[in-house]
């Protein structure tokens, strides 16, 4: 028994038996965007919300809505200028709302891709309600939240997180891939973000991405 031990033992350091790993880590995705910018709308409609449904299991998403807002205290409370008017102000607050008290992706991200598709300068909340109502979520707490300092508090959150990229944003969308934005990575991800989360992902594919390789690769032969 100590020889076959032994032998076990040399043939682990020799690596004559698989040494298994563990799981590679997430492709971290972080969108700095604000509620009514129509680039931010059209990259989560179409880049950022189908990617995550076929390969969510791979990603981690941080959503984090203020964009090219201004906030100063006034008070006992933060005051916030917006690109797009007091309606986006209004949005980007639902939003941070929603994600603080949702806290789980898979129940705040539909809300808000649902919210991104529907809202309106003039009534944001009423667009809030209907998509909470659509998705089964109870809005109430999130509706406190908005009118609230809690909500104020959680928007001057995602300010300061904005104001602390570097490089700072120079626009919206703004997107870093594991904690750093380069043009390349900003180019792909609002054109080709399924693609370039799989590249990036060091594990095993999932299927989404291996389907998406070979149908680049039949385009490509086909050109050929």
């Amino acid at each position: 028994m100590a020889y076959v031990n032994a032998v076990f033992a040399v043939a682990l350091i020799a690596g004559v038996f698989p040494v298994y790993s563990q799981a590679a880590p997430k492709v971290s995705i972080a969108l700095y965007y604000e509620s009514l910018c129509p680039g931010c709308r059209a990259f989560i409609s179409d880049q950022l919300y189908p990617t995550y449904q076929k390969i969510g299991e791979i990603m981690d998403i941080t959503l984090v809505p203020y964009g090219n807002a201004q906030q100063y205290k006034y008070g006992n409370k933060w005051v916030f200028s917006c690109q797009h008017g007091q309606g986006e102000c209004e949005g980007n607050i639902i939003e941070s709302c929603a994600i603080n008290i949702l806290q789980n992706l898979t129940t705040y991200f539909p809300f808000i891709h649902c919210f991104e598709q529907y809202i309106s300068s003039s009534n944001p909340s009423s667009t809030a309600r209907y998509c909470a109502q659509l998705l089964r979520i109870d809005y109430t707490p999130i509706d406190k939240c908005a009118s609230g300092p809690q909500g104020n508090q959680f928007e001057h959150d995602m300010g300061v997180k904005t104001e602390a990229l570097e490089p700072q944003h120079q626009f919206v969308p703004w997107v870093t891939m594991n904690g750093k934005h380069t043009e390349e990575i900003q180019n792909e991800a609002t054109t080709e973000l399924l693609k370039l989360v799989c590249d990036s992902y060091q594990g095993a594919k999932p299927a989404a991405c291996t389907r998406t390789q070979a149908l680049r690769s039949y385009k490509d032969d086909t050109k050929n």
